[in-house]
């Protein structure tokens, strides 16, 4: 058997892509070249970039297959044109941005997280990071923008894939932006929906969902899930929430919402569900470790430690199903 310690040195070196990426949403190269596609001069001009770095910045994006450059005019590729042009709603840069903003430097940190188990980013030193985010509302923007492009694939599907017709109402718990429940009632027009989140998203909320034409439908309710109860529906939703919070929180929230559902009702919880081997989803294991970095005792978890949670909380027919990429969602019946 022939060994190669190439996969090693990619690995290792995979801050190298990551950065080169990063920087070009940072720059917002990818929105300008859907309406500028040009040459070395003048991409160089209008991005003003240092002649040293110009050339060797857009080849190497070139051969990470994020632009294409023909008769030497570069231009995006129909992956980077539809998901990083900011003027294009499948926009999803915002948790690129994130990333390029907060996480790369504290992930810098890893190791001390990982030897004394306690966050690495704003909080270090007794802070709240979420207390801070929410009272400065550029930087709350950013981020519920950011939850928005991350799980817009999975809020996609789960419009399309949830056996919708059985029910009338739906609250997403932890909305955020509101794109969960605004892909499922884009989809499902009979539907009622609330977004439920700490009354600073409310604007945000609101303004998302005239943008799609969803005043008259969805609603924004404001509210703590740790004080407060959760909004009546048929159907509960959480999408990437349960992954923030320790053992003890995830269990509160689900038999919260037991308590809110009617009879018949059904929760819906999706994350990077990790596979019950914990061999295979890479990138759940490594949101795990983010949240490692980023809360206090947040974690991911299996498909089966879900259903063992909801079934303790009283849900029965539970089960997994895949979404898209590393996310699933765990679906529980009262």
């Amino acid at each position: 058997m022939d060994l190669s310690p190439d996969r090693i040195l990619q690995t290792g070196m995979a801050f190298w892509a990551s950065k080169t990426l990063l920087s070009a949403v940072e720059m917002e190269l990818f929105t300008d070249l859907a309406k500028h596609p040009g040459d070395l001069a003048f991409v160089q001009g209008r991005m003003g970039l240092h002649p040293r770095a110009a050339r060797d910045f857009l080849d190497a994006l070139v051969a990470l297959g994020f632009l294409q450059r023909t008769e030497g005019v570069y231009r995006n590729t129909p992956e980077t044109d539809v998901f990083l042009d900011k003027a294009k709603p499948s926009y999803i840069g915002g948790i690129l941005e994130m990333s390029n903003h907060r996480l790369y430097g504290f992930w810098g940190s890893l190791t001390t997280a990982l030897r004394t188990g306690e966050p690495q980013n704003e909080s270090k030193g007794g802070h709240d990071p979420f207390a801070a985010l929410y009272a400065d509302p550029a930087r709350l923007r950013e981020f519920l923008r950011a939850m928005s492009g991350v799980s817009r694939g999975a809020n996609m599907a789960i419009a399309k894939q949830f056996p919708w017709d059985r029910y009338q109402s739906c609250a997403d718990i932890g909305t955020a932006q509101g794109d969960l429940v605004t892909q499922i009632a884009l989809v499902q027009p009979h539907l009622k929906g609330i977004g439920f989140d700490l009354p600073e998203v409310g604007p945000i909320f609101e303004d998302y969902i005239a943008d799609h034409g969803l005043a008259e439908r969805v609603a924004f309710k404001g509210g703590s899930f740790f004080t407060d109860d959760l909004p009546s529906a048929d159907v509960l939703l959480f999408g990437h929430i349960l992954h923030d919070w320790d053992l003890p929180t995830k269990q509160m929230l689900l038999a919260k919402a037991y308590a809110a559902l009617p009879s018949g009702g059904a929760v819906v919880v999706y994350d990077a569900i990790i596979d019950d081997d914990r061999s295979k989803n890479a990138f759940g294991l490594m949101m795990s470790l983010n949240m490692l970095i980023e809360t206090p005792g947040g974690f991911d978890y299996s498909g089966a430690d879900c259903i063992g949670w909801m079934q303790a909380a009283g849900f029965r027919d539970c089960r997994v199903e895949h979404l898209v990429g590393p996310d699933s969602m765990v679906i529980g019946i009262k």
